[in-house]
């Protein structure tokens, strides 16, 4: 096994998130029903190698030997019920990682196939869950996982079990692990449902101080150059984390949560409008885990400032657009000067005692030293991470967009074979069964596959007994359901369309759009066209976050490159299908249909159109011509294109139930 950088070694002040997460990460391992961790950051802040890092550092635990879902001496197992003899072994924590690719059978289990058709004996193979029963379950870019893994991991995580019921196997086994994931919120957010199910999260960045960065250099450097020595260099430092978190595993049944910890972290949660009642237990979990971890029975007011800190502000967001965060300073006066009152002794519970502390407890390895001060303060960021942008000119504009709207579902036409999402037709991993594949990578279809075999039986000497099977026989299921899909929005910035009602609706019709995207777990991109050219506002990005902070930024102005406009699109679309073929485009152009900029504008914007619709791009021209004199440039446009061609109030899923009402 290669050995793992080590936790103690990772440069502590790498600003003051650094530490969060570590803590976080320790946090949630002292009481894993705290929930786990997400980590948000950009790409590059050493996310993956603390979460590797956490695990050889955590105590090792005793399972019973030979069993395959790491049950605890006294447990019951899949396996059967073991006597109270039973041989046991310690072995350490694992760390099982979850690929964003991974299929189903591969997550859950499923039937061990060589066993079935060489042997003929249904045996079940345990999964990912399984494996990571008692441990940690890591997944990477986490906001790209499937929807239909997340759905998997939500039921493990509620319940605490998993249940497969699925090619003749039923099996149900313990899936108790503490989920970590780490994501670059520019490659698109996390879905909702998965979101709550983390209880803590922490925002990371790269530190902005050169001689921080110099040391994180350093240190990666000595450790790829001779592993062994530097792990041992830190060997000290990591035994001693890993004591400390036995100790305060240990001392937390001790802790004493009172009334008044409890109605302190009630008002705070409650000040903050958090959803539910999640958030609550949660920072509860966290304030007594912290106070452990400090070598404390009693619960302080910088525990619960701790945990509202890493607790709540992910559970503070009401859609996709929202920033997460939490004002320190409005938590601060929530929690005011005064500790928690003390509960009051009871006069007939003698136990009621607090001498539980343990005057030798040792806290762990001293830290690293801390930079001077002011040091690791991050400089205040863009909203997108972007460079300062040029002051415009005084004759554009900006407008706001007013709130979103439901809009009615676009489809690329034909079926697709693109990752699994919820917009176009397609042949998935998942969904409702269609049809069988002899040559394919699903799920095995039981049925067809002994239909296959059947006629062959008395040609390969079968008289009597288990049916005999042949790789030929092998068939699976070709299931059909819903694919992500590529929207590029191609938005007109003219001058045409700057008149503030008409912006207005056209930013609003967009973020409608990039908020149904964002639903469908589609990538986005946004082409904007106006003066003389076109640019690529937002190259193809799974984060609609940041998709909207670019719309809020358009300007509008000038003359009118409509084919600019277009055939940018066109290049980015072509671009796109060589990253990613298996991801279809869906072109929104969303413009009043004039073209003014360059020589026989209007006909070079018809054969741009034409362009695209030889290369069989699905396309919809959202039309924003307004008022009672007409041109129809719009509907030309989109008859070019051989796209739909739909009026801009007509993008509501409302006003397609009122034409249907209507008819």
């Amino acid at each position: 096994m290669p050995l793992q950088y080590p936790l103690s070694a990772i440069v502590p002040s790498q600003a003051d998130d650094r530490d969060d997460m570590t803590l976080a990460l320790v946090l949630t391992t002292i009481s894993p029903e705290v929930g786990g961790v997400l980590v948000r950051g950009e790409k590059g802040t050493a996310k993956s190698t603390t979460v590797r890092a956490l695990a050889s550092v955590l105590p090792p635990i005793e399972v019973v030997a030979g069993d395959r879902f790491s049950s605890r001496p006294g447990d019951t197992s899949p396996d059967g019920d073991w006597p109270l003899d039973a041989e046991t072994e310690t072995r350490p924590v694992r760390l099982v990682e979850l690929p964003v690719g991974a299929t189903e059978d591969r997550v859950l289990g499923s039937l061990h196939l060589s066993k079935v058709l060489a042997d003929g004996v249904a045996e079940y193979e345990p999964g990912l869950l399984a494996r990571a029963h008692r441990g940690l379950l890591y997944v990477d870019e986490v906001n790209l996982l499937h929807d239909h893994l997340v759905d998997l991991l939500l039921d493990a995580a509620a319940m605490g079990r998993s249940t497969v019921e699925r090619d003749g196997v039923s099996v149900a086994h313990a899936a108790r692990f503490v989920l970590v994931g780490t994501m670059n919120p520019e490659e698109g957010e996390l879905r909702p449902q998965l979101l709550d199910r983390f209880g803590l999260t922490v925002e990371i960045a790269a530190p902005r101080d050169p001689r921080l960065r110099a040391e994180v250099v350093r240190r990666r450097l000595a450790f790829d150059a001779d592993p062994g020595t530097f792990v041992e260099a830190y060997a000290d430092s990591e035994r001693a984390l890993t004591d400390r978190i036995a100790a305060a595993r240990k001392l937390l049944p001790e802790v004493e949560l009172t009334d008044a910890v409890l109605t302190k972290v009630a008002e705070v949660c409650a000040a903050f409008e958090v959803d539910g009642m999640r958030a609550d237990i949660v920072a509860t979990r966290t304030a007594v885990a912290h106070a452990a971890w400090n070598g404390r029975t009693t619960v302080t007011r910088a525990d619960i400032r701790q945990a509202a800190i890493l607790a709540l502000p992910h559970r503070r967001r009401r859609n996709p657009f929202d920033a997460p965060g939490l004002d320190e300073d409005l938590l601060d006066s929530i929690l005011g000067d005064e500790e928690p009152e003390p509960e009051p002794p009871l006069p007939p519970e003698p136990e009621g005692e607090g001498d539980s502390e343990d005057p030798g407890f040792q806290t762990g390895a001293e830290r690293p030293p801390q930079p001077p001060d002011g040091s690791a303060e991050r400089p205040p960021q863009p909203p997108d991470g972007s460079a300062e942008r040029p002051p415009q000119p005084a004759m554009e504009s900006v407008m706001a967009a007013a709130d979103p709207y439901k809009v009615r579902r676009f489809e690329v036409t034909g079926t697709g074979a693109g990752e699994s999402g919820k917009r176009s037709r397609a042949l998935t991993s998942n969904g409702r069964r269609a049809g069988v594949d002899p040559t394919g990578q699903g799920g095995l279809h039981l049925v067809e596959t002994i239909r296959a075999a059947a006629p062959h039986q008395l040609a390969r000497g079968r008289t009597g007994g288990r049916l005999r099977f042949e790789h030929a026989d092998l068939r699976t299921a070709r299931r059909e359901g819903r694919e992500a899909n590529l929207v590029l929005f191609c938005v007109d910035a003219s001058g045409s369309m700057a008149a503030r009602k008409r912006m207005e609706q056209v930013k609003t019709a967009i973020l409608s759009l990039l908020l149904d995207a964002y639903q469908r777990r589609d990538k986005v991109g946004l082409v904007t066209f106006r003066g003389d050219g076109a640019e690529v506002a937002l190259p193809p990005t799974h984060s609609v976050d940041i998709a909207a902070r670019r719309l809020a930024e358009l300007p509008a102005g000038g003359r009118t490159p409509l084919a600019e406009g277009l055939l940018t699109a066109a290049e980015v679309v072509r671009v796109e299908k060589v990253r990613d073929p298996r991801r279809r485009p869906l072109l929104i152009v969303i413009t009043d249909g004039r073209a003014t900029h360059g020589a026989d504008a209007v006909a070079r914007s018809r054969q741009a159109a034409q362009w695209i619709a030889e290369h069989r791009t699905t396309a919809v021209v959202v039309d924003c011509e307004q008022g009672p004199m007409r041109m129809g440039l719009a509907g030309s446009l989109a008859r070019a294109m051989q796209a739909t061609h739909l009026p801009i109030a007509d993008v509501s899923a409302s006003a397609l139930t009122s034409l249907a009402h209507a008819a």
